[in-house]
């Protein structure tokens, strides 16, 4: 629809000049909105505000004279009228959202998608937690968007990967295998001093106790470093079949599961380090390796090997990004907590430094989590010491509830999680309002189906029928669908699909609640049962990428 009035409007443009009652000769890129209030039009340009400048006429001359070149269209639109400074109203046809009922029905489930991505590799690297742990609350809702943000870019036409970066070297390693350690010589009768810095949960004793029971004289027989050494090993073994059981039961899959220590055992970092020092990024000072991150914008030049030899953990970040680049991905989307924050700008210097466009890498930086019940702060999580999992809050509500409350708002912004609202069978709770629309409709088609009323093909409907404003009000929402999903896309802002998916909600519902689908004229009937199916259908597909389903029942 968007692409025929942008041609109807370059083709006015052109006559306009043609004639010479425009001089410029200029297509300026012109936007084409929804406007924000039903009275206004269904879409709205500013090309004759753009165009008055260089025509040296006030922008509603200009406007009267695009209207005048683009005539009358009844195919296409009633009527056009100016507006406030000199935006251009379009008031569309009831054969234009006819025409958009038709595509749905032949697109089926590519409805929506794109090839705007054109292919284009495209990395999405998301969730990453240390393998020391469970997953928390945090980290499902970076889960949820980064898969989000994967599915809509692949619905948009991109090649995504999936990966998950396993930091399985450095401090928090040690860490997590002196605390096993620590604990099972503890379970042995052994006296001890656990240490502060010690992971502190009781899940610590769980991994003890079964080390332990496999091999727990094996390893208290070791000396201290190689008993902690394979408390390590068998801790990040452990807590990654958690993780990744955590992950299948959130419906997440990974395409690729990248361990940092493997940069070190393939030399990658010293190869990639020395990248940098052939093409004069970095330098020594004191005994130690920097990178000259000044020169690409940041606050102060960062250290990748300290003076005693040893790596920093920006080292193994430089590595691991510029392999990202070395594995051909031309795009690269990492997932963060909002307390990386400061970390931004130093990566986007590796990546200028590098020969890339800064916005080559994005990074999507996901703010805190507030666990609520009834409306009040609420804690859990004996098992995890002090954070809540995700695997209790699955548990308790549900994967769908989860995704998609995790999805409600901007990545960037805080978040309440209410966990009664997410249980509640009702219109209180989104996610059950929108799979409850989905799930309406299917019980229409079986009431239908009982009734003999059949659903027909496109060729065989009269759209026409559809004559209430709530019908044509769907069919122009409907509309929108795919420009959602490409701005989603464009912004990695899935978001977007959730808001559209509650107003698609809340309109049918209306329209269900107004007017009988299944209505005495078969004809009537039938063009209805096809409105309501583009409904189930935008709603199936909108909740297929963002991993949620589609229930026939509930």
């Amino acid at each position: 629809m968007k692409d025929l009035l942008r041609q109807k409007i370059t083709g006015a443009l052109q006559a306009c000049y043609a004639a010479g009652s425009l001089a410029s000769g200029e297509i300026p890129d012109f936007s084409l909105e929804v406007p924000g209030q039903a009275d206004h039009g269904d879409f709205a340009t500013n090309a004759a505000l753009l165009l008055a400048k260089a025509e040296r006429k006030a922008p509603r001359q200009v406007a009267e004279l695009l209207v005048k070149a683009l005539g009358s269209d009844a195919g296409l639109w009633t009527r056009i009228e100016i507006a406030g400074p000199g935006f251009i109203n379009f008031f569309l046809a009831p054969t234009c959202w006819y025409a958009v009922l038709a595509e749905i029905l032949q697109r089926d489930t590519n409805y929506g998608r794109s090839t705007i991505g054109q292919g284009k590799k495209v990395q999405v690297e998301f969730v990453s937690a240390n393998p020391t742990g469970p997953l928390h609350i945090g980290h499902g809702r970076g889960a949820a968007v980064g898969d989000a943000v994967a599915s809509v870019l692949s619905a948009a036409g991109f090649d995504v990967q999936r990966e998950y970066y396993i930091n399985d070297a450095g401090n928090q390693v040690q860490t997590l295998g002196r605390s096993i350690w620590m604990r099972l010589r503890e379970q042995r009768g052994e006296t001890i001093s656990f240490p502060e810095d010690g992971y502190q949960a009781e899940y610590i004793r769980d991994l003890a106790k079964k080390l332990d029971a496999l091999e727990g004289d094996a390893v208290l027989s070791l000396d201290e470093k190689a008993a902690i050494a394979r408390c390590s090993a068998f801790g990040i073994e452990q807590v990654l079949v958690w993780i990744a059981d955590d992950l299948k039961a959130f419906g997440i899959v990974f395409n690729n599961w990248y361990s940092e220590q493997s940069l070190y055992d393939r030399d990658m970092v010293n190869l990639e380090l020395g990248k940098l020092a052939s093409k004069g990024l970095s330098f020594e000072q004191d005994g130690a390796l920097w990178f000259r991150t000044t020169d690409y914008g940041d606050d102060k030049d960062r250290v990748l090997i300290k003076s005693d030899g040893s790596p920093t953990y920006f080292a193994s970040d430089v590595a691991y990004h510029m392999e990202k680049f070395d594995r051909g991905f031309q795009r690269v989307i990492d997932v963060w907590g909002a307390d990386h924050h400061g970390y931004v700008p130093r990566m986007k210097a590796v990546i200028e430094g590098l020969g890339h466009a800064p916005d080559d890498l994005e990074v999507l930086l996901i703010q805190m989590v507030n666990l609520l019940r009834d409306g009040v702060p609420y804690t859990m999580g004996k098992r995890s010491g002090n954070f809540i999992t995700l695997r209790e809050v699955i548990d308790e509500v549900g994967s769908d509830a989860c995704r998609f409350f995790f999805l409600m708002r901007r990545a960037d912004s805080q978040l309440d999680f209410d966990l009664e609202l997410a249980k509640k069978q009702s219109n209180e709770n989104p996610v059950y309002y929108v799979q409850y629309a989905h799930a309406r409709v299917r019980s229409i088609q079986r009431n239908a189906r009982d009734a003999g009323v059949t659903l027909p093909t496109a060729a065989a409907v009269d759209f026409a029928l559809l004559t209430e404003p709530e019908e044509l009000a769907l069919a122009k929402l409907m509309q929108r669908y795919p420009a959602v999903i490409e701005q989603a896309a464009r912004g990695c802002e899935p978001h977007r699909i959730v808001y559209y998916l509650q107003e698609l909600a809340t309109l049918f519902h209306s329209y269900y609640n107004r007017h009988k689908v299944l209505v005495e004229e078969v004809a009537v009937a039938q063009a209805r049962l096809c409105l309501v199916e583009c409904v189930r259908r935008v709603i199936a597909n909108a909740l297929g990428i963002l991993g949620i389903s589609a229930p026939d029942t509930m």
